[in-house]
């Protein structure tokens, strides 16, 4: 089933912000938003419905603090993720450096630090 896209227009409308704010958030990678041929901004629903708070997780882990990565250090098997959160903190998760390669992750990406007891797990 193919994902719904709305324009940033109605995105915006949906989340309760003006076009502004949507497009500053795109900017900063606090919204994944994709592009159509005339190159205008298009959000896909479940954005809209992760940024409400309406998203599944098939996870026990709870905490989510949702930011864009920083940097990855990869040295031997394991990477060093280090996401800058919207929220005002910073998160710092070592993970194998083939979960960092499967992910894709680079700098300035969107990404979730999910943290339950003492372990720090990046989803993207």
């Amino acid at each position: 089933m193919p994902r719904k896209l709305l324009p940033a227009s109605e995105a915006a409308r949906a989340l309760g912000i003006s076009l502004d704010t949507l497009r500053r958030w795109d900017r900063q990678g606090r919204i994944r938003t994709v592009r159509d041929s005339g190159n205008r901004r298009l959000v896909p629903e479940a954005e809209i419905q992760r940024l409400r708070g309406e998203e599944r997780h098939d996870l026990s882990a709870r905490n989510r603090l949702h930011g864009v990565v920083h940097e990855v250090k990869v040295e031997g098997l394991l990477a060093q993720v280090e996401l800058r959160v919207t929220e005002p903190a910073r998160v710092v998760a070592v993970i194998t450096r083939e979960a960092a390669e499967e992910l894709g992750l680079a700098p300035g990406q969107a990404a979730t630090a999910l943290i339950k007891a003492t372990s720090v797990m990046v989803e993207r």
